[in-house]
């Protein structure tokens, strides 16, 4: 293991039974509270970026947000939110996708992203994939092109890596931690 992900991984905490019975929350926010572990964070996602060729970034509502701006701003590239459906003004895109318990649809400005930009997509956790698969469809219909999905941490026993695969079209999924 190495030194940024034993810090990464001491500055999340398990809350069990949350947000119901059976299910291990990771909880993020202890890393968010220490500068040291935020920063590391900040700046290993911003290097995945740099390196990917990303001109922008999208943060999904809304840890992604948390994650995304300041990725963004230690990149020197634009951000953009993906929220859900009805809290962006103006002219949106929208991409509907389905969860384990029902369905959601998020939402990006139509003229935040143009064909000239490569887009990385930042979140805080992969599980089942369905909310990244629909932002790499929202990116493709804006007529920008995918850059990659980079993720604090990745829970491979739900199967979002192989759920976005075929989504990614060769684009690169990083996490910097596995679980």
């Amino acid at each position: 293991m190495t030194d940024i992900e034993e810090l990464l991984l001491s500055r999340i905490r398990d809350v069990a039974d949350y947000p119901e019975p059976g299910v291990m929350f990771k909880d993020i926010t202890p890393l968010l509270a220490d500068p040291a572990a935020f920063t590391a964070l900040t700046d290993a996602l911003a290097e995945i970026s740099v390196r990917n060729g990303a001109t922008k970034i999208v943060g999904l509502e809304a840890r992604g947000f948390i994650l995304g701006a300041p990725v963004a701003v230690r990149a020197g590239l634009g951000f953009v939110p993906v929220r859900k459906a009805g809290k962006l003004p103006g002219a949106t895109l929208s991409q509907a996708y389905d969860l384990e318990y029902g369905s959601a649809e998020i939402e990006v400005h139509a003229e935040d992203l143009a064909a000239s930009d490569r887009v990385m997509v930042v979140d805080d956790v992969l599980a089942t994939g369905g909310t990244a698969e629909a932002s790499l469809e929202l990116i493709r219909r804006a007529g920008a092109e995918v850059a990659g999905v980079a993720v604090l941490m990745e829970l491979g026993f739900l199967g979002g890596r192989g759920r976005l695969a075929a989504s990614l079209a060769g684009a690169p999924l990083e996490a910097l931690l596995k679980v």
